[in-house]
């Protein structure tokens, strides 16, 4: 090191010394208390004129049980974890609802977890946080029939959430789950998700709209089957424009297990064989054409580019923006 450059080492130093010192006797200038939680999580960006907003509806974190991953044992799971700096021995599930404002209509996508509840159910206080009214919500697209997508389309009284939204579902998902064969031949443990999906609809009664793939369910939402997490699991092409967004739904959960590791079964999908192979088509499609994808249960904002990597995927989340 130079003299030079020694000298002002040696003078910065002691100066940040000297200034880091306080009187004991000065008054504390942070008077607020530590804050327990975040503030409400909403983030908007465009896709050609349609605007996005992802609504955080919260998290869950749980012990990672030994069959989270059917087709692997829990010490490579602990490593994949680890390797994505998550904790080991533990999972963190992300919730998030997308918003759409598209042909000055609003519309929301799947509707998380219903009232709040500890760490979820937060989307209608976000909603109320960022001056969105649940009665000016025009229209519920629902993507598949698992309760942390479909139970809130109602409040904790039973009656509708977005009261005056039209209800769209996918036909091939209502007629599976409505089928009181499939309910009676269900394994126990599946009975309650029969009976929840009862539960929810009740108040829509004769006023559920089905649509199919392949169709435009609204303005610039197009609907696309990606099988296998459920029998008529839906995701979106959403297109304005140069504008295009591919809305996977739950074609993958976490990105560092299941992205990564396109191969390896959640216990949550109904047919991992189908949706292993949905999952591949999917993320060959999206990574040979470069589009941007936003996941139920991607990490908030929950919007991502998925990069091939040999005969597996790369997340890679997008930049936060502060203008549309």
């Amino acid at each position: 090191m130079s003299e030079l450059s020694r000298r002002h080492f040696l003078t910065a130093t002691a100066a940040a010394a000297a200034g880091s010192t306080l009187p004991l006797s000065a008054p504390a200038l942070a008077a607020a208390p530590p804050a327990p939680n975040q503030v409400p999580s909403a983030y908007r960006y465009k896709v050609g004129d349609i605007e996005v907003t992802v609504i955080s509806d919260g998290i869950r974190t749980f012990p990672l049980a030994d069959n989270f991953v059917r087709n692997q044992p829990r010490d490579a799971v602990n490593a994949a974890l680890k390797a994505g700096y998550l904790p080991e021995n533990q999972v963190t599930v992300n919730f998030n609802v997308h918003l759409i404002n598209t042909a000055g209509k609003l519309v929301v996508i799947d509707t998380g977890n219903g009232p709040a509840q500890g760490t979820v159910g937060l989307t209608q206080g976000t909603l109320a946080s960022v001056g969105i009214d649940p009665k000016s919500v025009d229209a519920v697209v629902i993507s598949h029939f698992h309760g942390d997508h479909i139970n809130g389309l109602v409040n904790a009284q039973g009656t509708p959430t977005y009261p005056n939204a039209q209800v769209l579902v996918p036909e091939a998902e209502w007629a599976f789950w409505m089928d009181e064969g499939n309910m009676s031949r269900a394994p126990e443990a599946m009975k309650g998700a029969f009976q929840n999906v009862r539960r929810v609809f009740k108040p829509f009664e004769g006023k559920v709209e089905k649509y199919g793939w392949d169709k435009e369910v609204v303005p610039g939402l197009t609907s696309v089957a990606t099988v296998g997490h459920t029998p008529g699991h839906t995701s979106y092409n959403l297109t304005s424009g140069n504008g295009k967004l591919f809305i996977q739904s739950d074609v993958t959960n976490i990105p560092v297990l299941f992205m990564r590791n396109p191969g390896w079964h959640a216990v949550y999908d109904m047919d991992a064989a189908k949706a292993e192979e949905t999952r591949r088509k999917v993320y060959d499609m999206v990574s040979a054409e470069r589009m941007l994808v936003a996941g139920f249960h991607f990490p908030f904002p929950a919007a991502a580019y998925v990069e091939k990597d040999g005969a597996n995927y790369r997340y890679v989340p997008i930049n936060w923006s502060p203008v549309l």
